[in-house]
């Protein structure tokens, strides 16, 4: 159960970070460039805890695939960004692997 928290962790961490990258406005603006520096070297060091458990290949497709759907989410509920069919789509489909591996992989069921 810790590696899922730790992963999980990584995830928000990543997350938050991502989402202020724009206001970082190409890292002219201190305040949101530190947070968006911290918040990835915190995710980076987690990411790495989780992989004493966790085969690479699958924290990083859970992580990569989750930080995409809740960044995308973040940017059109919070910074009023247009997702199209084909986003949603394909973002679906990110998540539907993320729970494919986690159902059904045997990779996982060793972690």
């Amino acid at each position: 159960m810790f590696k899922w928290l730790v992963l999980a962790l990584a995830i928000v961490v990543e997350v938050i970070g991502t989402s202020f990258l724009k206001s970082t406005e190409g890292f002219t603006r201190l305040l949101p460039s530190v947070v968006v520096v911290v918040s990835h070297v915190i995710s980076i060091y987690l990411l790495s805890v989780t992989l004493r458990y966790i085969p690479v290949g699958i924290a990083y497709a859970i992580w990569a695939g989750a930080g995409v759907f809740l960044v995308a989410l973040i940017g059109w509920v919070m910074l009023d960004q247009r997702l199209n069919r084909a986003a949603v789509l394909g973002m679906g489909l990110i998540v539907l692997g993320v729970v494919v591996i986690n159902l059904f992989s045997a990779s996982v069921e060793g972690a």
